[in-house]
């Protein structure tokens, strides 16, 4: 089981007091933190470093937390990243999720609500990346589709695309309730870890992402049951 001295995090944070508050608090746990003052220089240390989890105010000089966030998603889909944010308007935090984040705190918050939301994401995101157990099952057979779950490629005789961690699990979670419901707030807890307006939002920008990668085949589709989940709809499975 990982410990707290094996994590590393990133943390860019441009007010001098509450950084370096979240610095020794956050090492007096245990873990390793680095620290950065604004965003170009996270992103440059974050190219150069290994990192395990990212902590990112929205608001900072020269490279805003939303753009840091949506740079580091295009060469890294799965390390989690956590917004601070002085923010609480809707269409932020929604922003914030479309961006790439996991989890999304806004300002004051106590470092202990902070250090469980680090747990719990910890708790979700790393047992893969540390070699530990791998998402349940192998390949799956979806229509004209293969599905490698343990490693995240889903694939057809013309089609390749290595989906993201939450796009994988959302999927996995979808195949093993195929031809049936799965209901939102049980997907939500699952993959999330909560149920709220602002998961659900970024939750439905996966299940399009799953569906634009599935158009090929005809018969497949991710119904909506409104106001109550989704299913994964086969209409015909194929021939071994």
């Amino acid at each position: 089981m990982l410990e707290n001295k094996d994590i590393s995090i990133l943390l860019a944070e441009d007010d001098p007091n509450l950084s370096l508050v979240l610095k020794d608090y956050l090492e007096m746990l245990g873990y390793n933190i680095s620290l950065c003052k604004d965003g170009s220089d996270a992103l440059s240390l974050f190219k150069t470093r290994h990192f395990d989890l990212c902590i990112f105010d929205v608001m900072m000089p020269r490279k805003d937390g939303f753009a840091l966030a949506q740079e580091i998603r295009d060469t890294n889909e799965t390390i989690p990243i956590i917004f601070l944010t002085a923010k609480s308007l809707k269409e932020d935090r929604v922003k914030g999720f479309k961006a790439g984040c996991d989890d999304y705190i806004t300002k004051p918050f106590s470092t202990e609500e902070l250090s469980l939301r680090i747990s719990a994401i910890l708790k979700r995101c790393l047992v893969m990346s540390h070699g530990g157990e791998s998402i349940a099952g192998g390949i799956y057979k979806i229509g004209n589709f293969e599905f490698d779950a343990v490693n995240m490629i889903l694939r057809s005789h013309d089609f390749e695309k290595k989906l993201t961690r939450k796009e994988s699990s959302l999927f996995k979670l979808l195949i093993d309730h195929r031809n049936q419901l799965l209901p939102r707030e049980q997907a939500m807890k699952k993959i999330w870890g909560g149920n709220d307006y602002f998961i659900g939002r970024s939750m439905d920008v996966f299940i399009a992402k799953l569906r634009s990668y599935l158009k090929a085949d005809p018969n497949i589709n991710i119904v909506n049951v409104h106001g109550t989940g989704f299913r994964l709809q086969i209409t015909q499975e194929p021939v071994e």
